[in-house]
């Protein structure tokens, strides 16, 4: 089956000379979510305006299911739906009316049933006859992600849809998330809530300074850069790691009563067999083991640090 969103070497360069996208390409298939992350300024929110044709391209293409976003535009935007970082919204009309015109702007019958769904699934719906200024912040945020559902889009970009907003709308928003991916909608999110990409994302996208470093299957992206910690507390503290160890690279926390090795999972041999051995030989008794496998943020920011270190300034 044909991705519902391809991205072809697309580039976006201002008059400034600045290049915020620098030849993205990426495959994104029906149904699934994918996580794109990235530093500020690391061209995120570009890309995602550049598929929804609010940036101009400077080169490359993409399509949506099948319609270029350029030849086909129309079609193309019709399938898709935006929520952005920023609230836009007109400050005195009222709810109802303003996801209502939603629906017209894509072309869609006026239908308020599917208006009133999307309302009740984001508890907006005691709120229909409110204008927009009487709105919280978070209630405002909410009426974003009702306006950019209500032509049914197939492809729904969230733009850091958690920024400023209360634990309660951010639980319903993975709620709806959820809900949504199980009936096909296709779901491309950012956001600096590294936690939440790790808990719902299939796949992870990382993007720098206008590159895409890596796209990998969250499981298999963890599997093969994650490493492991191995925390090992001592029966009695030591004043200092013997010489003898320095090969392992250990370091010695918590006044001397626990030793931390960093070990590779990818490696053949993780070390640890040879490491007990030698604290066994040293006299080091071992009071507990207990191992943790790095976080999706680690390795997003080991990433990043890698592609920094790497760039030519």
């Amino acid at each position: 089956m044909a991705p519902i969103l391809s991205i072809r070497d697309l580039r976006k360069t201002y008059d400034t000379g600045f290049e915020a996208l620098k030849g993205v390409s990426l495959d994104i298939e029906q149904g699934e979510i994918l996580a794109l992350l990235g530093p500020n300024g690391a061209g995120k929110t570009t890309l995602i305006s550049a598929v929804c044709g609010i940036t101009r391209l400077t080169g490359g293409s993409a399509t949506v299911a099948g319609h270029d976003i350029q030849a086909d535009w129309r079609a193309a935007r019709a399938l898709i739906g935006l929520v952005p970082q920023e609230i836009s919204l007109e400050p005195f009309d009222r709810v109802m009316n303003t996801v209502r015109f939603s629906q017209g702007l894509f072309g869609k019958p006026q239908d308020d049933a599917r208006v009133e769904a999307v309302l009740r699934q984001l508890s907006l719906w005691d709120k229909r006859e409110s204008r927009i200024n009487e709105l919280s912040g978070g209630m405002k945020r909410r009426v974003l992600i009702a306006k950019a559902l209500a032509h049914e889009p197939r492809v729904l970009f969230l733009d850091e849809p958690s920024a400023g907003v209360d634990v309660e709308l951010r639980r319903d928003m993975w709620r709806v998330v959820a809900a949504l991916r199980q009936a096909g909608v296709t779901i491309i999110l950012t956001t600096h809530y590294i936690e939440e990409a790790e808990a719902i994302a299939d796949r992870v996208a990382v993007i720098s300074k206008g590159r895409i470093l890596l796209v990998e299957e969250k499981a298999t992206l963890m599997r093969q850069m994650g490493r492991k910690v191995l925390r090992i507390a001592l029966q009695q503290p030591i004043a200092a790691l013997p010489p003898s160890l320095d090969a392992f690279g250990l370091v010695l926390d918590q006044g001397g009563r626990r030793i931390t090795y960093s070990y590779d999972t990818k490696a053949e041999r993780t070390g640890i067999a040879r490491l007990l051995s030698a604290l066994a030989e040293e006299g080091i008794s071992v009071a507990d083991l207990d191992t943790e496998a790095s976080s999706l943020e680690e390795i997003f920011m080991g990433l990043v640090h890698g592609d920094t270190e790497g760039a030519t300034p």
